[in-house]
């Protein structure tokens, strides 16, 4: 091991759920600590930052960015399913085992290369939450997955996929794509967000979280409003589920088929900021999707409260 290496598997203080994971696993060779994961995030993001800020690529750093991010989510969903297989075999081997040795030296390779794979899935998911963290801090941006669902670790809120989450509501069934507590839906305009739309989209969801302490929040995840509602989110540690607005398939329907999938989670209450409440934008034209979820609200016996300027 050099020396540059050395700090990314210092130890910890105090083990932490997933020290004590790779610990059980029986394996010669040392893991990296959850702290070592962690700095190796923030290493990673903080550095290229670093580099292409104030150079020609600053145009593309949000894309470079969140290309970095999305390749340890990506990694952890193949290495996730690796593991998924592997349970699979276990379950294959249990139901057939026959007392043999070699049954048995089977049973024990799948078993470890599930219990492996879990440690490796949430390794990745490490180093992807903490980059994430810091990409955040240093560019405001919020990265957010486009496929697939997001488990939170202690640094980030979790993420589902908002089909999911609907499935796991009607189904009552327990884990990660069950929001666990009421829904609050929020929409709002794209161009708010100034200083003044962000303390009222604040005040509104700390006034949420007051009302119901475990409550998911469900937005579609657009620019503006809904990126300031992630990054409360995210600072508070509220469960976020994303209804995406798919272009591809519903064109300019998109905005509004997503307030159908908010709907559906039968959210507890239905938060909306049609235009900016900042009274210095020139441009306070209503947005039509967060009117839209307003009505829609409305039609399904829902709560709806629309979030307004200070009273002067």
């Amino acid at each position: 091991m050099t020396q540059s290496n050395a700090p990314f598997f210092a130890s910890s203080k105090t083990n932490s759920a997933f020290d004590d994971l790779t610990a059980s696993l029986g394996d010669g060779r040392p893991h990296p600590t959850e702290d070592a994961l962690v700095q190796l995030g923030r290493a990673l993001m903080t550095e290229l930052v670093d580099v292409i800020s104030d150079t020609a690529l600053e145009d593309y750093q949000t894309i470079i960015g969140e290309a970095l991010i999305g390749a340890f989510h990506s990694a952890a969903g193949r290495i996730e399913r690796d593991a998924d297989r592997a349970r699979d075999t276990m379950r294959s081997l249990d139901r057939d085992f026959d007392g043999s040795e070699a049954a048995d030296v089977e049973l024990q390779d799948a078993t470890a290369k599930a219990r492996a794979g879990d440690a490796a899935t949430q390794a990745c998911e490490l180093i992807r939450d903490s980059a994430s963290e810091t990409w955040t801090v240093a560019t405001g941006e919020v990265w957010t997955a486009w496929r697939g669902s997001r488990r939170g670790t202690h640094l980030t809120a979790a993420q589902l996929e908002a089909k999911q989450a609907i499935r796991a509501i009607r189904s009552r069934k327990s884990g990660d794509a069950d929001p666990g507590g009421p829904v609050i839906a929020f929409r709002g305009a794209p161009t708010a967000d100034s200083a003044e739309d962000a303390g009222r989209i604040f005040d509104a969801l700390n006034w949420a979280k007051q009302e119901w302490p475990d409550m998911a929040l469900a937005t579609t995840g657009a620019k503006g409003s809904e990126k300031l509602a992630i990054k409360w989110a995210q600072q508070k540690g509220v469960k976020l589920i994303l209804a995406r607005a798919n272009f591809d398939t519903h064109g300019k329907a998109a905005p509004f088929r997503a307030n159908d999938e908010l709907i559906a989670l039968e959210p507890a209450i239905c938060l909306t900021l049609v235009h900016s409440v900042d009274r210095s934008r020139a441009d306070q034209r209503p947005f039509g999707p967060a009117l839209n979820l307003g009505q829609k609200a409305m039609e399904n016996g829902l709560w709806h409260l629309p979030i307004k300027a200070r009273a002067a």
